[in-house]
């Protein structure tokens, strides 16, 4: 009965180490543009975009594998595993507690949820802009690829704000498109495209409007 005990607690912790590493991968398209802003490599923004087809299979199995070690938590004991406990005198450690798998579960919804509030990592850099000349003001739509998730939005449209002349910018991973309105006095649809470019999303097509 001790070494079912023990293969119990084993599968336990192998159940709350998936669960962490599968709600991390179901997030990870959309984490690893907010680290790319925080460490300043840029280029890694969009490294992991492929993912996302695989985020709601990830997210399932993140909820499978934690449901059932819930299960395992939560179940009655036999009257055979009370009484091995007392005759072993065996608490489980904290890594095989309820209370780290509740850890374990608000972290995995954290990271599940992750695309819906990772907006808030992005700096307001939207510049103030003096308008000298209206006719100088123009419009370029774009069409990006690797855009995944909000993340993905608030960086593209970050890296626009970048450049000096910008006066908005939009982008939206659900339909692949972004639209800025710049000032060609003060800079050109070349270096908002290289900016965004910079990012690792890719300027695949490109239009300007008055």
């Amino acid at each position: 009965m001790k070494t079912q005990n023990a293969t119990k607690q084993k599968t336990s912790k192998g159940l709350m180490g998936t669960g962490i590493i599968t709600a991390i991968a179901a997030s990870l398209c959309c984490i690893t543009p907010v680290l790319a802003l925080i460490s300043g490599a840029s280029g890694i923004a969009s490294s992991f975009s492929w993912m996302d087809a695989y985020r709601p299979y990830l997210i399932g199995m993140t909820v499978l594998v934690l449901g059932f070690a819930w299960y395992q938590k939560l179940k009655p004991r036999s009257e055979e595993e009370i009484q091995c406990d007392c005759e072993t005198d065996e608490r489980p450690s904290f890594w095989q507690s309820r209370k780290f798998l509740g850890i374990v579960t608000v972290f995995a919804v954290l990271m599940m949820a992750f695309p819906y509030y990772s907006p808030v990592f992005y700096p307001d850099n939207k510049k103030e802009v003096v308008y000298v000349n209206t006719s100088d003001i123009v419009t370029m739509d774009m069409d990006i690829e690797g855009m995944t998730c909000a993340a993905c939005d608030s960086h593209v449209t970050h890296a626009a704000y970048e450049v000096d002349g910008v006066l908005d910018a939009l982008a939206d991973h659900k339909t692949g498109k972004a639209t800025v309105k710049f000032d060609k006095s003060k800079t050109s649809e070349e270096a908002i495209i290289k900016s965004i470019d910079a990012t690792s999303y890719k300027v695949s097509k490109h239009e300007i409007r008055k």
